[in-house]
């Protein structure tokens, strides 16, 4: 792993052979692209601090992208993915309140509880936080298998992101189960703001979403988004996967800042935030 941006002591410290460590030919390669360790990328992750007066949600994104674009292939994740995604992903967990998750990913991923980790328990019990994130499913119909250990043996209780017009029998096996229904708009649906909102009233505002693209892209439409952690894999798909966010697209385009870029075999791994 080599941080490209910001220039900070990791990308400018000079190498055995008088160069910049990491540059081609100094001797430095071997010294500065190595594995972080997961504290290394707990800080390059590090949520914001609070402002002052009430604690406001900060929800960012992490999501993959190929080189041509696409979110996925042949309908998952993972192909696109490789082991410092990974790394990053729990890291990203491993920091977070709540994930939020669309019901369709849910299903197609086959999402589990978020374990605890050893690694991030003393940072987390000093923040405050649970052993280890809830997961909040955002849903209109609760068309989900309350069977699944998602549902029935999480950590932390799960969390049903729902509208207030949600059939009252969906609601109520979901409550049987043992899940935590917020309701986050008036109608079916979910309104993306509002589950902001709902979550940071229940003292969750440390947010991530994972996806999917259309819950991605009802974020960024809604304008709720603050961050953006994005992989983007030098694979090329073609075909006709989806982007990372999907939906009706915004009136202006939203300009986002680079916080950080590093890079790792060739993955790039961006942090992109409001300005």
């Amino acid at each position: 792993m080599r941080r490209l941006f910001p220039v900070t002591d990791q990308t400018a410290t000079t190498g055995s052979g008088g160069g910049p460590l990491g540059a081609p030919g100094e001797g430095g390669d071997a010294a500065e692209d190595r594995e972080w360790s997961l504290d290394e990328l707990a800080e390059a992750y590090a949520y914001p601090q609070d402002r002052p007066g009430a604690p406001r949600p900060w929800l960012r994104a992490n999501m993959v992208s190929t080189l041509d674009g696409a979110a996925q292939h042949d309908g998952r994740s993972q192909p696109i993915s490789t082991a410092a995604d990974m790394r990053i992903f729990g890291t990203l967990r491993g920091l977070a309140d709540v994930v939020v998750v669309g019901a369709e990913t849910v299903r197609l991923e086959g999402y589990r509880p978020a374990r605890a980790r050893a690694e991030f328990a003393a940072r987390r019990a000093a923040a405050g936080q649970a052993p280890a994130p809830a997961v909040a499913v955002v849903t209109a119909g609760l068309d989900l298998d309350f069977s699944l250990p998602l549902f029935t043996s999480p950590l932390v209780p799960t969390l049903i992101l729902t509208g207030a017009a949600a059939a009252p029998d969906r609601v109520a096996a979901a409550e049987k189960a043992g899940v935590r229904v917020v309701i986050a708009g008036d109608g079916m649906g979910v309104e993306p703001a509002r589950a902001v909102q709902a979550l940071g009233a229940l003292g969750h505002t440390r947010l991530l979403t994972e996806g999917g693209p259309r819950l991605l892209g009802q974020f960024v439409a809604a304008g709720a988004l603050d961050e953006l952690c994005l992989t983007v894999a030098p694979m090329l798909t073609a075909g006709d996967a989806q982007r990372i966010a999907g939906g009706p697209s915004v009136a202006v385009p939203q300009r986002f800042a680079l916080a950080s870029l590093l890079e790792e075999e060739g993955f790039l791994f961006g942090r992109y935030r409001r300005p």
